[in-house]
């Protein structure tokens, strides 16, 4: 088979954020591995899927493995799989945070150490990390310790990472969301969510897709956290 057409791994692909991107890479004509715990099979002839826990080491292994086996190499690893809970700080359980930090945390570093040493041999490759806005700009409406503790580990490490491999090209960025419209926000909460950001909408699945794209496309951007918030970053 050809190992001319660029490949992604994307996490977390089986609904919302992950479904969208994994869409928008296979429209521009890359073949895909696509993982979370509940994906289906796919018949797809440029995509494939590997159902399994992200926070385990061997999901990790076993996606990288089967993108160089399908498609001979790795281009580009989306790290989007994540768990995201509001509540009050003292309120989260410890399986809550075991939970959280398993998937946010454990899911990035198992799957991106596999990744990284095909980009290496290819002498190419782009890291994307899904974070969120709240990791900047933290919203007493929406109390989220874990959120910005195990995000923004990933914003740090993004950042840290860049600069470790810029040199043997690979880049590595991270889109910072607002609050998205899927699955996981009822459509009854639409029109509150809408009202935090200074846009005064909720953002598209296609605005982060779109994003993704963008630093796909931006061969000198590394490093970058690329906010995708309806302004919320910037205040209220």
């Amino acid at each position: 088979m050809s190992q001319e057409r660029k490949v992604a791994i994307v996490t977390g692909a089986s609904q919302g954020l992950g479904e969208g991107i994994v869409q928008a890479f296979l429209a521009r004509g890359y073949r895909v591995v696509g993982t979370s715990r509940s994906i289906k099979p796919s018949d797809h002839p440029d995509y494939a899927t590997v159902a399994g826990d992200i926070g385990d080491a061997r999901t990790g292994k076993q996606v990288v493995a089967l993108a160089l086996q399908r498609f001979g190499r790795i281009d580009t690893l989306v790290n989007n799989a994540g768990i995201f809970i509001a509540s009050e700080f003292t309120a989260y359980s410890q399986q809550q945070y075991e939970d959280v930090l398993r998937t946010n945390l454990n899911g990035f570093f198992h799957i991106t150490q596999q990744a990284i040493p095909a980009m290496l041999q290819q002498g190419s490759g782009h890291i994307v990390q899904i974070t969120t806005t709240l990791v900047d700009a933290a919203n007493s409406k929406v109390p989220s310790v874990l959120a910005s503790l195990t995000k923004g580990g990933l914003a740090a490490a993004t950042r840290s990472l860049a600069i470790e491999y810029a040199s043997r090209n690979i880049r590595v960025n991270a889109v910072s969301p607002g609050i998205i419209k899927t699955p996981m926000h009822p459509v009854q909460n639409h029109p509150v969510l809408a009202s935090l950001h200074p846009l005064q909408r909720m953002g598209e699945v296609a605005d982060i897709a779109q994003a993704v794209l963008y630093l796909e496309d931006a061969q000198f951007v590394t490093g970058e956290i690329l906010h995708v918030d309806g302004g919320q970053v910037a205040g209220h």
